[in-house]
């Protein structure tokens, strides 16, 4: 709706009332920063995704090394979805309206950076600590450590929400509402995270970096042990790097005192009707509860799209190492080789996957040039997630049926050919993951520009539909798998589905994002 066929606002006796987060964006009149402090901020992300990698190809394997069962191992994974779903709402409310003199978003990316660091450290000494204060050595189970390990889990999760979410919205803070530099501050974000996934699923799969660190090998920690804790060493000390760089280089633009959110600022009656009801009592909730209530139709379609998404992608995520060490090398946890052969394999394929997840990511606006639109891309390749994910099934029952064994009936890794087909699927899947990393977040931000909301805000809500199927998924995905056997296929089946039902919503629901002007967005390389 054009800003000027609004009704206008209804009359105030505040004058100093501190503007809703509905209305702080389109009371700013900043040009976009140069692409150099943009590419500062998206690096946090490299540093970042460095340790969600070690903890998506080692943390699976390591909970069971600690006495957690595979049904219940998914169950740890709730804290990353309950936190974001609480947190990054809550960060995002406040950074919108943040007066600190460092800036709106740099107090909460330095505060979640310096959490983080300490959740690592309480990860990576888990089972050391749960020894001193305990564990035996000689039980298959430690509960301490693992009581350590999810408390460090928490803090982590925590943190990684309350910087992810303001890095994202200062990206978006510094491309002023410009769509070719949302969209590239956005593809420049995924393509860190594919660096920071690459060095990670590096780090993972190399067996004797423990030796970096000689200290890492103790009583209770083991090579594997070790091996986890050198690698989160080095993560704590690239994001350390990356985050001071880009809050030291970086100074936040700010809007002059002037400007007062009006009715051309993109203001309604209702954002204001919320803020004068029950976000007086929970303001955050409260302005969360109101920018549901005046969401417009192509946000919901996209938060579908987008939950959907994420109910396919998750069970791979959790369980893609697992499933190589499993179903694919025939291994069991804790017994024999085999396992942490099939681990590092899969870690190996998961930093194959990130190399193409970067090469993607630079391409996406070409790519989406290409195909006729970035809902056709988005649907396109969310239908190649389904036929990989449908492809596990394929891969395992080969690996089964060509599985050989020792004279002790250990079984042998599989074959080139069955390794090689796992490992091409890992890399192909890079495409689909680095349009997942950008494109739901590139088009809140371009439809939260056109409504007047809150970039930090707007963000929220967005998680919200990934914490929501995470959460689920951690739930349902062990017991269900159970059913079937207690192998990570079943989940994959459901994920399947999911990413098929997502791609006929993005190619058949989803609208394009608003573009003023059609020609000058193409020729800057904007989606259209």
């Amino acid at each position: 709706m054009d800003p000027s066929q609004l009704p206008p606002p209804p009359p105030t006796t505040n004058d100093n009332a501190k503007p809703s987060s509905l209305q702080l964006e389109a009371a700013t009149s900043l040009k976009p920063s140069p692409l150099r402090k943009i590419i500062a901020v998206a690096s946090i992300a490299a540093g970042l995704q460095f340790s969600w990698a070690l903890q998506l190809s080692l943390l699976a394997p390591y909970v069971q090394l600690l006495g957690i069962p595979h049904t219940w191992a998914a169950f740890i994974w709730l804290c990353g979805p309950i936190s974001g779903m609480i947190i990054q709402p809550i960060v995002g409310y406040y950074s919108d309206r943040c007066t600190s003199r460092f800036g709106r978003r740099s107090p909460f990316i330095a505060a979640g950076a310096l959490s983080i660091a300490v959740g690592i450290f309480l990860i990576g000494c888990a089972a050391d600590m749960g020894h001193m204060f305990g564990d035996s050595l000689e039980n298959k189970s430690r509960p301490r450590a693992i009581v350590i390990l999810i408390i460090g889990f928490w803090i982590f999760d925590v943190a990684n929400n309350m910087l992810q979410g303001p890095c994202r919205a200062l990206l978006a803070d510094l491309a002023a509402g410009d769509q070719h530099h949302t969209t590239t501050a956005n593809s420049f974000f995924s393509f860190f995270m594919a660096v920071g996934n690459v060095l990670g699923y590096a780090a993972g799969s190399l067996s004797r970096l423990h030796k970096m660190f000689p200290f890492t090998m103790t009583k209770a920690c083991d090579v594997n042990c070790a091996n986890l804790k050198s690698c989160f060493f080095l993560s704590m000390a690239l994001r350390s790097t990356v985050s001071m760089i880009a809050l030291t280089y970086v100074k936040e633009q700010k809007p002059s005192s002037g400007d007062k959110p009006t009715k051309e600022a993109g203001g309604n009656e209702e954002a204001l009707e919320e803020e004068s009801g029950p976000s007086r009592e929970m303001p955050c909730f409260g302005e969360i509860w109101g920018a549901f209530r005046v969401m417009k139709k192509p946000m919901w379609i996209l938060l579908l799209v987008t939950c959907l998404n994420w109910i396919a992608w998750f069970p791979f995520l959790l369980f893609d190492t697992d499933w190589m060490g499993k179903e694919v090398y025939g291994g069991k946890v804790g017994e024999g080789r085999v396992y942490d052969m099939g681990v590092r394999a899969g870690a190996l394929g998961l930093m194959l996957n990130s190399v193409v997840l970067g090469v993607t990511s630079l391409s996406i606006e070409a790519l989406a040039r290409g195909v006729g639109g970035v809902k056709r891309l988005w649907g396109i390749v969310n239908f190649l997630l389904a036929t990989c994910l449908a492809l596990t099934v394929l891969i395992t029952k080969i690996a089964e049926h060509t599985r050989r064994y020792t004279g002790n009936f250990e079984p042998l890794p599989p074959s080139a050919g069955v390794k090689g087909g796992a490992l091409a699927l890992f890399a192909v899947l890079g495409i689909p993951l680095a349009i997942t990393f950008s494109i739901p977040f590139a088009l809140a931000s371009i439809f939260s520009n056109s409504s007047g909301a809150g970039q930090g805000l707007s963000l929220g809500v967005l998680n919200l539909s990934i914490v929501i199927p995470q959460m689920v998924i951690s739930v349902a995905s062990g017991p269900w798998d159970a059913l079937f056997g207690g192998g990570n296929l079943p989940a994959f089946v459901v994920g399947a589905v999911a990413a098929a039902i997502s791609g006929l919503l993005s190619i058949f629901l989803l609208p394009s994002p608003p573009v003023p002007d059609m020609a000058n967005s193409v020729a800057a390389g904007g989606f259209h």
